[in-house]
C-alpha cells in the first residue's frame, strides 16, 4: 500500500473518530461492537421526527484469518426488536467480502482478507421501515480496517549490485546503499521495519544496519592484488527478531586504477642485429616496460637518450595499442664505418600522480646494443652525379671527364668501368674500363644533339660481379658552325603599278647555331660592279629584311620574272652566310593590290605563259588523256574476242590427254603398251617461251627485209639447234621421233632430214596408224601460229 493511500485511510479514520465522539455525546452507546441511533427529546402534545443520527465505533479485521465471524453490529434506535427495521449493507465489498444480517444488523466476513491488496474497505449503511419502506434514517459510510500481520518477506528490487571505489581508498568510503523493500504495513507493529548485516565480505566491507550503506572497512586495498570482491547483505524484518522474514542480495565492488605503478623494463640489456644494407625506416625491433596498471595509468612514451652520439642513427616510436617501442633505422648504416651501437632506451608513464609515487618512479630505462651484419656490397661512386662540358668541334680522343668509384667492403676488390650498351648516347663516347676516363669517340654535333647522357656501370673483379651505375650528363658547346639561311622558301612578286621605294617583300632568317648573346643577321645584296636598278634590300637591323622596288615602270610584256640573290650573314666568329635567290614576278595585281596566287592564273604566271596559252595545253593534255582511255578499252575488247574464238575452236581430246597423260605404242597384238608419260610440267617453259618469241620477231625481221631463207640462215640454224637441245635435255618430253615434226625445216637443205629414224641402222618399225597419233599443240603453242613468221 502508498504513501497516499495510507494517508487517505488516516484522514477517513480521523473524521469517523470525530464523529463518533460527535454522536457519542448525543446517543447511548450500546456495547463497543455496537452502533444505535438515539431518539432526540420530544415536546409534549408534539408528534413530529426528530433527528436521529447513527453512533459508530470503528470496525477492525485481521488479515489472513480463515475464520468466518461476526465483526460488529449497525442497531438503530426505532429497532424495537419487533424485526420492523430492514439493515442494507452497500460498498466496497459489500456481499463479496461481508455481509450484514438485514434483522439483526450484524456484519460477518465472507473470506479471508489480504492487507497488502485493500488496507480498508469504505461501506454504506441504510435502515429501511419495512412498511413504509420508508428509510429510518439518511445512509451512512462507515470503514472496516484489515489489521496487518507479518506475511511478506522484504525484498531488494534493485539487485543485482555493481559497485566500484578507488584502489588504496580511505576506510569509510561508501561503496554502494542497498535498499529492500517489505510489503507489510510499516505503521503497524515491527512487521515492515528492517535492519541490514554483512553476510559476506568482512573485514574489507560493512553496512549501516538501518541505511544499507556499504562502506570500506579495510585501509590500502590494492587493485593489483586482487581486483574485485563480493560481498553478500542479508536484510530482515521485525528488526532482526525471532520469526521475522529475512532476504539477502550480492554486490560486486571493483577497485579502479590509480596511477601507483611506474613502467618496469623486464631486461637491462636487449641485443639487436641488422644488415648494413637496410634502408632507412626499417625495424630493429620492439622493447617493452610493463606496467602493472591498466588503462590510461598505463600508457607510456619511449624515448632515447639525447646525449648519446648513436641517437641520431635510430629512432625510438610508441606503438598505442601494444604499448610497445619499436626501435627504427633513421639514417644508412656501413659495417666499415661503425659495426657497434649502444643506445639506452626509456619509458615514461602519460600521467603521473605523486600522492602515490615519486615522480622518478613513473619511468625505467634499459640499453640496446646493436650489431651491424656486413654485406658483400656494389661499388660506390665518389659522386652520385656527374656532368661535363665539351666543345661541338672537340676532336676523337679529347678526355671529357672522369667517373671514380671503389668497393667499401674491407676486401677493396678492383672496379672496371663500362658504358650501357643501349643507351644511343654512348656510341658517341669510350670510356677506359680501368680508370674510368671518358673520351670522344666520334664528332659531336650540338646540332642534332645537345646532351649526351650516358650510365657508366662500375663492376667488381670478384665471382659475384656486383655492380653499381651512375648517370654521366655531357653538354654540347654550341660553336658557329652552320651558315643562316631565310626563314621560308619565298615567292615575292611586284605589281604592274608599284611604285618606286615599295616594299616588295619582308625577309627573315634562322640559324641552327644558338650563340650566347642570341642571333643578328644582316642582309645585303650580291656586291657587283653594277647596281642592281629594280630592287635593292633594306635591313631593318632587327633580324628581318625587307626587298624595296628602286623603279616603278614594272610591266609583264617587258619582263615576267627578275632574279634577286640575298645574302644573308650572321654574328659568329668567325662570321659565315649564304646566299639565296629569289624570283619576283611580276602580276597584274587586282585593284587592292593583291596578285592572284591559287587557280589556273597563278599557276600560268609561275610557268611564264599567258592565260591563254596555258588554257590551250590544259585542253590538248584532256583530249589525249580521253583518246588513250578509248584505245585501252578498244584493245581489251579485241583481246576478249580473240579469247572467245580460240576456246570455240579448241579441239577435244581424249580422256587419257585431258588427265594430261599420253600413252602410245606400236600395233599389233604381242607388242606391250607403254607406260603412260606425263607431259612436261617444266619450270623453265616459260623462260623458253619467251626465248621462241624472240627467234620468231627475228626471223620476221628477216622476212621484213628481204633477206634470203634458207638452211645457211644463222637465224634457223639456231633455231632448229635450240629446239635439240631442248628436246634431248628434257626427260619428261615425248619422244619426238614419232610425234614431233618440225613445220619447216627450210628448202633445199643438203643436210637432208635431221630425224633420227633414217638414220638408225636396225630395220625400219612399222608405220604407226593413225589412230595412235596424238595432236600435242595444245601443249607446245598455239598451233599453226608457231610455225608462221
Amino acid at each position: 500500500m502508498g504513501v497516499a493511500e495510507d494517508a487517505k485511510v488516516r484522514s477517513v479514520l480521523a473524521a469517523l473518530t470525530l464523529l463518533a465522539l460527535l454522536s457519542h455525546t448525543n446517543g447511548i452507546a450500546e456495547g463497543p461492537e455496537a452502533a444505535r441511533l438515539a431518539p432526540g427529546p420530544r415536546a409534549a402534545g408534539q408528534h413530529r421526527r426528530l433527528k436521529r443520527g447513527w453512533i459508530w465505533k470503528q470496525l477492525f479485521v485481521p488479515e489472513e484469518d480463515p475464520t468466518l465471524r461476526v465483526i460488529g453490529q449497525l442497531k438503530s434506535d426505532s429497532d424495537r426488536g419487533e424485526f420492523g427495521i430492514q439493515y442494507i449493507l452497500s460498498g466496497e465489498g459489500a456481499g463479496d467480502a461481508f455481509e450484514i444480517d438485514e434483522y439483526s444488523g450484524e456484519i460477518r466476513t465472507l473470506k479471508k482478507l489480504d492487507r497488502e491488496e485493500k488496507a480498508f474497505y469504505v461501506l454504506q449503511a441504510q435502515a429501511i421501515n419495512r412498511r413504509s419502506q420508508e428509510p429510518e434514517e439518511p445512509q451512512s459510510e462507515f470503514i472496516i480496517k484489515v489489521q496487518d500481520v507479518n506475511d511478506n518477506a522484504p525484498q531488494f528490487p534493485d539487485e543485482p549490485y555493481v559497485a566500484s571505489v578507488p584502489e588504496m581508498c580511505p576506510t569509510g568510503t561508501t561503496v554502494v546503499q542497498v535498499t529492500a523493500t517489505d510489503a507489510d504495513d510499516p505503521m503497524f507493529g515491527n512487521n515492515a521495519k528492517l535492519i541490514y548485516s554483512i553476510l559476506q565480505g568482512e573485514p574489507y566491507f560493512s553496512v549501516e544496519p538501518k541505511t544499507g550503506i556499504i562502506v570500506t572497512s579495510w585501509p590500502d586495498m590494492d587493485r593489483e592484488a586482487k581486483e574485485e570482491y563480493l560481498v553478500v547483505v542479508q536484510v530482515k524484518d521485525m528488526l532482526g527478531l525471532s520469526g521475522g522474514y529475512s532476504a539477502s542480495t550480492t554486490v560486486t565492488v571493483s577497485l579502479s586504477d590509480i596511477n601507483d605503478n611506474g613502467p618496469i623494463f623486464q631486461h637491462h640489456l636487449y641485443t639487436f642485429a641488422i644488415p648494413e644494407d637496410a634502408v632507412a625506416g626499417t625495424t630493429v625491433g620492439t622493447v617493452k616496460a610493463e606496467d602493472a596498471d591498466t588503462g590510461i595509468n598505463a600508457r607510456m612514451t619511449y624515448s632515447l637518450q639525447i646525449d648519446l652520439q648513436e641517437n641520431a642513427t635510430f629512432t625510438i616510436r610508441t606503438d598505442p595499442l601494444t604499448q610497445e617501442g619499436v626501435v627504427l633505422l633513421a639514417k644508412p648504416l656501413d659495417y666499415e664505418t661503425k659495426r657497434r651501437y649502444v643506445v639506452v632506451a626509456e619509458a615514461i608513464n602519460e600521467e603521473t600522480d605523486p600522492r602515490f609515487l615519486p615522480l622518478d618512479e613513473f619511468s625505467d630505462r634499459t640499453t640496446l646494443k646493436i650489431m651491424v651484419h656486413d654485406l658483400d656490397e656494389p661499388p660506390v661512386f665518389l659522386s652520385p652525379f656527374y656532368e661535363w662540358k665539351v666543345a661541338e668541334n672537340a676532336a676523337a680522343g679529347i678526355a671529357v671527364g672522369v667517373v671514380s668509384a671503389r668497393d667499401t667492403d674491407a676486401a677493396n676488390d678492383a672496379v672496371r668501368y663500362s658504358f650501357d650498351k643501349r643507351s644511343d648516347a654512348a656510341k658517341a663516347f669510350a670510356i677506359d674500363p680501368l680508370n674510368g676516363t671518358i673520351s670522344i669517340a666520334k664528332a659531336l654535333d650540338r646540332e642534332t644533339s645537345a646532351w649526351h647522357n650516358v650510365t657508366v656501370f662500375a663492376r667488381e673483379t670478384t665471382q659475384k660481379r656486383l655492380s653499381s651505375s651512375v648517370v654521366a650528363s655531357i653538354k654540347v658547346l654550341d660553336i658557329n658552325d652552320n651558315a643562316p639561311q631565310l626563314a621560308g622558301r619565298y615567292q615575292p612578286y611586284v605589281c604592274e603599278g608599284a611604285q618606286a621605294g615599295e616594299l616588295i617583300q619582308l625577309l627573315s632568317a634562322t640559324d641552327l647555331d644558338e650563340p650566347s648573346q642570341g642571333h643578328h643577321f644582316y642582309f645585303s645584296m650580291v656586291p657587283d660592279k653594277h647596281i642592281n636598278p629594280n630592287f635593292t634590300i633594306r635591313d631593318n637591323q632587327d633580324n628581318t629584311a625587307g626587298i624595296v622596288a628602286r623603279r616603278s615602270t614594272f610591266t609583264r610584256k617587258d619582263r615576267r620574272r627578275y632574279l634577286l640573290p640575298v645574302v644573308v650573314t650572321d654574328s659568329g666568329s668567325p662570321a659565315l652566310s649564304s646566299t639565296a635567290t629569289l624570283t619576283i614576278s611580276v602580276c597584274s595585281c587586282q585593284p587592292a593590290g593583291h596578285c592572284p596566287s591559287g587557280g589556273v592564273e597563278a599557276l600560268a604566271l609561275s610557268m611564264g605563259v599567258s592565260l591563254q596559252t596555258f588554257v590551250t595545253l590544259l585542253v590538248c593534255l584532256v583530249l589525249a588523256a580521253a583518246l588513250s582511255v578509248l584505245a585501252l578499252l578498244l584493245w581489251r575488247h579485241k583481246r576478249k574476242q580473240k579469247g572467245v574464238h580460240e576456246k570455240a575452236s579448241e579441239p577435244e581430246l581424249p580422256d587419257t590427254v585431258s588427265q594430261k597423260v599420253l600413252y602410245y605404242g606400236e600395233a599389233g597384238p604381242t607388242r606391250d603398251p607403254v607406260a603412260p608419260v606425263p607431259l612436261r610440267p617444266h619450270s623453265r617453259r616459260r623462260e623458253r617461251r619467251l626465248a621462241r618469241e624472240e627467234v620468231r620477231a627475228s626471223i620476221r625481221m628477216s622476212l621484213r627485209e628481204s633477206r634470203p631463207v634458207g638452211p645457211e640462215d644463222d637465224v634457223f640454224r639456231q633455231f632448229i639447234l635450240d629446239r635439240l637441245v631442248e628436246a634431248d635435255g628434257d626427260p619428261y618430253a615425248p619422244p619426238f621421233d614419232r610425234l614431233t615434226t618440225y613445220a619447216y625445216e627450210g628448202s633445199g637443205s643438203s643436210a637432208g632430214s635431221l630425224s633420227s629414224l633414217e638414220s638408225c641402222g636396225c630395220e625400219k618399225p612399222a608405220a604407226v596408224p593413225k589412230s595412235h597419233w596424238a595432236r600435242l599443240s595444245p601443249w607446245h603453242g598455239t598451233g599453226d601460229g608457231d610455225t608462221v613468221f
